[in-house]
């Protein structure tokens, strides 16, 4: 009895943990291509479990479009020199992004060169490490 309680238990733990692996999917991001935006911070969200930055950059026509690029949960980017005071709006920022392969404006952080000169990654491993 006690061994098909704990084949139960193990199964439901495996089926709790299905949602937390899908939630870190990347698939979305076009890893094979690198876009390049510079523009202006319009809010820096320092929230679990992903943080955003909101940029509105100038494309190749002169117009200014939104954009909403992710990076790692705030846990991990402090090990790489963030923090939530690191962006605020009206900054002018460069990031070097995987863009999101439906062709909206948004991607996933490479790298971000803020207005202090600092060149940060998307967590450890992720980029230029903190000086």
């Amino acid at each position: 009895m006690n061994t098909r309680i704990s084949y139960f238990a193990i199964a439901g733990l495996m089926l709790a943990a299905l949602p937390v692996a899908a939630h870190h999917s990347f698939v979305m991001f076009d890893t094979t291509k690198q876009v390049k935006l510079t523009g202006t911070v319009t809010s820096f969200e320092w929230t679990n479990p992903h943080t955003y930055i909101e940029i509105d950059a100038t494309d190749e026509a002169g117009g200014v479009k939104h954009w909403s690029i992710e990076l790692g949960s705030p846990s991990i980017l402090r090990n790489s020199g963030w923090n939530h005071g690191t962006l605020k709006s009206g900054d002018k920022i460069t990031l070097l992004i995987n863009p999101l392969k439906n062709g909206m404006p948004g991607g996933l952080l490479l790298q971000a060169n803020l207005p202090d000169g600092r060149k940060l990654g998307n967590g450890p491993g992720r980029g230029p490490e903190p000086k």
